[in-house]
């Protein structure tokens, strides 16, 4: 027999609790790709407030899969604002994919894929043309998601850790 799988858009401040142990294995699994990303017991009240923040201020929006009722994913996104220092052809807003994940045990389901397309339909509707997200280099299967997703790499970051 199937999962059912649902998703809604929630209000983080309201699912506080199920966001943020979501994030915490979040920062878990990318602490295992780059030994830099900050502990989550460190940064969970300013990131937390942060993502608040941008759902309130900057038409956020957070889906949370439910698989047979329980929380087994999410993804969350808000529209950048676009200032005159760009050198983009492109003009106007931008969704911005901020933190997505879905729990190993709900893993091979397209439960990503599925609040990946909600959201991404979700802010089309809105209008918006542009959407930006980053992933550490070797976060081997997001990329692989993103390629097959029709997204391109534009730019690469490099860093000098001192």
């Amino acid at each position: 027999m199937g999962a059912t799988i649902v998703i809604e858009p929630i209000v983080i401040a309201d699912h506080y609790g199920v966001i943020s142990k979501m994030m915490h294995e979040l920062h878990v699994h990318e602490h295992s790709l780059f030994d830099k990303t900050a502990p989550w017991a460190d940064i969970e009240t300013s990131y937390m407030r942060h993502v608040m923040n941008m759902q309130e201020q900057c038409e956020g929006l957070c889906l949370v899969a439910y698989v047979n009722g329980e929380p087994g994913g999410f993804i969350f996104g808000y529209i950048e604002e676009q200032d005159d220092s760009r050198i983009e052809i492109h003009e106007g807003s931008e969704l911005y994919v901020s933190d997505g994940y879905v729990k190993e045990e709900y893993r091979r389901l397209g439960i990503y894929r599925m609040l990946n397309a909600a959201l991404e339909q979700h802010f089309i509707n809105k209008g918006i043309k542009r959407i930006i997200r980053f992933t550490l280099v070797n976060n081997t299967n997001m990329r692989q998601l993103l390629d097959s997703e029709g997204y391109g790499v534009t730019r690469l970051l490099y860093e000098k850790w001192l």
